[in-house]
C-alpha cells in the first residue's frame, strides 16, 4: 500500500489515523479543509491540485472529479491494458480511499433549514471516489466510517496491506452509506419541491428463521441498523433455542409492557402478544409470582419479560425442583389444579441474571434467554410501520401512556386508586383492541392484572364474557388457597369493589359502565372522547362509581 487519498467532513480520529499511515510510508493526497488539518499537525500532504492539475474550483464543488483521480481508485493492478494507459496517462494507483460525506442528513434535520443550504451539503465527489473505489475493493481499500479505522490499521501494520475479506466488508459498508445518503436526498427534495413525502428503509442483517408464523411460510429476520439498544432486535441471545417468527413478535410486546412501568419492578407474562400476566412487586420473583396469577392456564408457553436483573427467586418459581409446580386444567367449567413437573415457558427476556437464577434457567436446553437494557431507545424507534397488500403505513409510535388524569365523576380517587389506575391503563395499552383490563392492588402500592378481555369486535363482550370471568376464575384459586372465611360472593364483591377497570378506547354508550357495576367494579378509567361522555359519567353518579379520563386512546389492533 503506497497512496492513500483522505476527504473527510467527520474529522474524528483522522489526525491519529493519518500520522500512523504516514509513518508507515504512505503517501496522502488530501483536499481543502483536510489538508490544512493534516498540515497543520505536521503531516506530510500532497494537495489535490498536484495531482490533478486544476486548482479547487467553485467553492471547493469541483477538485475530484478528475481522471487522475478516478483512474487511481478504478484501474485494475493485474489488467495490462489497464497498467499501460495509467502510465501512459501519468495515473497513479491510489490503495487506501477514506472519505465521509457532507452532513446532509444532520443539517436537513434542522428545523430552520434552508434550500440553499441543503443544496449545498449534496456531496458530489465524495460519493463518487466512494463508489469507485468500493468497486474496486479487489485492489483498493476504502474507509467511511470512523470506527473503522483500528481495524485497517491494524492490518496495515501486520502485513503492509489489508485482506481481501476486510476490504469487501468495507466496499459493503460504502454501499449501504450512498444508498442511505442519496434517499435522504430524495426525500428531503420530494417533500420540497413536489410535496411529496417518500421513504426507503434499510434493515440489514438478514437471519432465516425456521419458518413463519406458520411451518407453511417462510421467515426472516432483519435488524435496524438504527435501533437502540434497548429493544429485542439488539438482544443478546444468551442460551437456549433459536428465536422463532413468533418468539421475536411475543418477545417486543412483552419487553415494551415492562418497559412503559417506571420506578417498580414489574413483569409481564405474554401470550400471542397479549399480557395475560402483568404485575408489580419488591422483587422479580415475587412480581413473575403474581403476574404468573393472571392467567394460569395461558401461561403455559409464554413468553416472559422483565424490567429488572432476574433473581433467584424468579428462576426458582419456573425450574426449582423442589417448589411445587401447580398446572390448571378446565373440568366442568372450573379450573382444577393438577401438578407438572416445571413451569413451561418459550423466552424470558431482562436487563441482566443473577449468576444462580441463569444456572437454573439454562438448565433447560431450550428456553431462550435475552439480556437487553431497559434504556437507550434509537432514533428509528420514533416511528412505525405496517405493511398492508400494496403498501405501507408509517405512524409516530405510541410512546405515552397517559395525558392527564381527569376525574369527571362525583365520587373520586384516592392516591393509591390512582396509582392502580395509571398501572392498569398501561396494561390495556398493551392489550389488543377492543380491550378491558381489571387491576388490582395486592397489596399496598403493589398492583396485578386480575381479568383481561383482548381483540373482542365490541368492548361489552371484553368485559362481561372474558375480564369479569377470567378475574372470577383467578379469585376462586385465591380463594381456595386461603381456606375458609367470608363466602365465595363475598369475597368476590369485595374484591371487584377495589379494582380499578381501564378500557382502550371511549364509551360509546353506558352499557359499560353498568355491566362494571354489576360485577361490582367502582373505578373506571378511560381515555373520553366519546359524544355521548356525558351518558357514562351520569351512569357512575347514578350507581356511586369514579371515572377518570386520560386524554390518549390506545388502540392496537
Amino acid at each position: 500500500m503506497r497512496r492513500a487519498l483522505i476527504s473527510v467532513s467527520d474529522k474524528t480520529g483522522i489526525v491519529e489515523f493519518a500520522r500512523e499511515i504516514s509513518g508507515l510510508g504512505i503517501q496522502i493526497i488530501s483536499t481543502g479543509g483536510t489538508a490544512n488539518i493534516l498540515s497543520e499537525q505536521g503531516i506530510p500532504v500532497i494537495p489535490i491540485h498536484e495531482v490533478t492539475g486544476f486548482p479547487e474550483m467553485m467553492d471547493g464543488r469541483v477538485k475530484t472529479l478528475h481522471p487522475n483521480i478516478h483512474g487511481g481508485l478504478l484501474g485494475l493492478r493485474d489488467h495490462g491494458e489497464h497498467i499501460r494507459q495509467a502510465e501512459e496517462q501519468g495515473i497513479q494507483w491510489i490503495d487506501l480511499l477514506v472519505v465521509n460525506l457532507y452532513p446532509f442528513e444532520k443539517t436537513v434535520a434542522r428545523p430552520d433549514v434552508t434550500l440553499e443550504e441543503a443544496v449545498e451539503n449534496i456531496d458530489i465527489g465524495g460519493p463518487a471516489m466512494l463508489r469507485s473505489a468500493a468497486k474496486n475493493h479487489s485492489f483498493v481499500t476504502v474507509v467511511t466510517d470512523p470506527s473503522d479505522y483500528a481495524a485497517v490499521l491494524g492490518e496495515i501494520r501486520e502485513t503492509g496491506e489489508t485482506t481481501l475479506p476486510l476490504r469487501r466488508h468495507l466496499a459493503v459498508k460504502v454501499f449501504r452509506r450512498t444508498s442511505d445518503y442519496d434517499a435522504a436526498i430524495d426525500r428531503f427534495f420530494s417533500k420540497a419541491y413536489l410535496d411529496e413525502d417518500n421513504i426507503r428503509l434499510h434493515f440489514s442483517a438478514g437471519r432465516t428463521l425456521r419458518y413463519g408464523e406458520n411451518s407453511h411460510q417462510s421467515g426472516t429476520f432483519y435488524r435496524d441498523p438504527a435501533c437502540g439498544e434497548s429493544s429485542v432486535a439488539a438482544a443478546e441471545i444468551l442460551h437456549g433455542k433459536a428465536m422463532s417468527f413468533n418468539n421475536y413478535v411475543d418477545a417486543d410486546a412483552a419487553f415494551e409492557a415492562v418497559k412503559d412501568i417506571r420506578g417498580q419492578i414489574a413483569v409481564a407474562v405474554i401470550k400471542h402478544t397479549n399480557p395475560c400476566g402483568f404485575a408489580t412487586a419488591e422483587t422479580a420473583g415475587e412480581a413473575l409470582a403474581r403476574a404468573w396469577e393472571g392467567d394460569p392456564i395461558s401461561a403455559f408457553g409464554s413468553v416472559i419479560a422483565c424490567n429488572s436483573r432476574v433473581d433467584t427467586a424468579f428462576a426458582e418459581f419456573l425450574k426449582g425442583e423442589h417448589v411445587r409446580h401447580t398446572g390448571y386444567v378446565v373440568q366442568d367449567g372450573k379450573l382444577v389444579p393438577e401438578p407438572i413437573p416445571s413451569k413451561f415457558v418459550e423466552v424470558i427476556i431482562a436487563p441482566d441474571y443473577d449468576p444462580d437464577a441463569f444456572a437454573l434457567l439454562s438448565k433447560t436446553k431450550t428456553l431462550r434467554i435475552l439480556k437487553t437494557s431497559v434504556s437507550g431507545a434509537g432514533p428509528s424507534e420514533k416511528k412505525t410501520y405496517r405493511k398492508i397488500t400494496g403498501g405501507l403505513l408509517e405512524m409516530d409510535r405510541d410512546l405515552s401512556v397517559l395525558d392527564r388524569f381527569e376525574v369527571v365523576s362525583q365520587k373520586s380517587f384516592d392516591e393509591s386508586k390512582k396509582a392502580l389506575a395509571v398501572f392498569t391503563y398501561t396494561a390495556c395499552k398493551h392489550t389488543k383492541s377492543n380491550a378491558i383490563v381489571l387491576g388490582r392492588e395486592y397489596r399496598p402500592g403493589f398492583f396485578q392484572v386480575i381479568g383481561m378481555g383482548a381483540g373482542q369486535p365490541n368492548r361489552i363482550d371484553s368485559l362481561r364474557k372474558l375480564a369479569v370471568t377470567k378475574a372470577i376464575e383467578n379469585l376462586q384459586i385465591a380463594y381456595d388457597a386461603q381456606g375458609s372465611g367470608a363466602g365465595f360472593e363475598e369475597f368476590v364483591r369485595d374484591a371487584f369493589s377495589q379494582m380499578v377497570l381501564a378500557s382502550d378506547a371511549f364509551f360509546p354508550f353506558d352499557d359499560t359502565v353498568r355491566a362494571a357495576a354489576e360485577s361490582g367494579v367502582q373505578y373506571i378509567v378511560q381515555p373520553g372522547g366519546s359524544m355521548r361522555d356525558v351518558d357514562s359519567v351520569r351512569a357512575c353518579d347514578e350507581l356511586g362509581m369514579a371515572m377518570a379520563f386520560t386524554g390518549i386512546r390506545h388502540f392496537r389492533h
